[in-house]
C-alpha cells in the first residue's frame, strides 16, 4: 500500500497595517530617488556652466592678446616727371604690439631707404596730403593742420598696441602715369600676418 504524506505550508497573513508600512517605504524609494536625480542634474549644470565660462573667459583672453592692424587713409601721387609717393597709415588696435618688417606695393617690396614714418599715440582722422615737390620731411604737414618731423626708415619699424605710424614711400616700383585707372595693391606684412589695402593714383598737380 502507498501511504502519502500531507503537508500544510501556511504563509502570514497580511494586515492593513503592513500594507500600509510597504506602501510608505515604496513611496519614501521614490521620492529618494527624484532627490538624488535632481542633485546630479545640478551638479552637471553647474559643471557645463563652469566649462564654458572657462572656455569664454580663454577664447577673449587670446583675442585680446592678438596682433591686429588696420591700415588705412591710403593714397598715391605721380608728379609729371615721374616722381610718386604713395601714403598709408596703420593703427595697431590689437591687444599685443607688432613689427612691421615688410611694406609691398603691388607686389614689389619697398626699400627701407624709401620709406619715411611718423608714430602717433593717436589714429588721424584726416586724410594724407601729397609730399609737394620741395618738400622736407622734416617740418612735413603731412595732414590737416599737422606738422611733423619724419624718419627715414632702415630696418623693421616696431609698432606699440594702440599707437600709429604714419608710411609715406618714395617712388613705389609699379605706379606711374600711366596707371591712373588700375587700383594699387599695397600689403603691411609682419612676422605673423599681413594687412592689405587698395587705392588708386592720382595726379599729384591737382591733389
Amino acid at each position: 500500500m502507498v501511504y502519502y504524506a500531507q503537508i500544510e505550508i501556511s504563509l502570514p497573513r497580511l494586515n492593513s497595517s503592513s500594507v500600509e508600512k510597504m506602501k510608505s517605504l515604496a513611496r519614501n524609494e521614490k521620492a529618494l530617488s527624484t532627490v538624488v536625480v535632481a542633485l546630479i542634474i545640478l551638479i552637471i549644470a553647474v559643471l557645463l556652466a563652469g566649462i564654458i565660462t572657462m572656455f569664454a573667459i580663454n577664447i577673449t583672453s587670446a583675442r585680446t592678446q592678438q596682433e591686429f592692424l588696420r591700415p588705412s587713409k591710403a593714397d598715391a601721387w605721380v608728379y609729371s616727371d615721374g616722381t610718386a609717393y604713395l601714403a598709408v597709415a596703420v593703427d595697431n588696435v590689437g591687444g599685443r604690439d607688432a613689427v612691421i618688417d615688410k611694406i609691398q606695393v603691388r607686389g614689389v617690396e619697398a626699400e627701407w631707404s624709401n620709406v619715411h614714418y611718423l608714430r602717433r599715440s593717436t589714429a588721424i582722422s584726416t586724410s594724407l596730403i601729397c609730399p609737394n615737390e620741395t618738400h622736407s620731411w622734416t617740418g612735413f604737414l603731412y595732414t590737416s593742420g599737422t606738422v611733423e618731423d619724419f624718419t627715414t626708415a632702415s630696418t623693421d619699424l616696431p609698432l606699440a598696441s594702440g599707437d600709429t605710424i604714419i608710411l609715406y614711400v618714395t617712388n613705389p616700383d609699379s605706379i606711374n602715369t600711366n596707371g591712373f585707372k588700375d587700383p594699387i595693391g599695397i600689403t603691411i606684412y609682419t612676422a605673423n600676418s599681413q594687412y592689405p589695402i587698395w587705392c588708386y593714383a592720382r595726379s599729384a598737380e591737382t591733389a
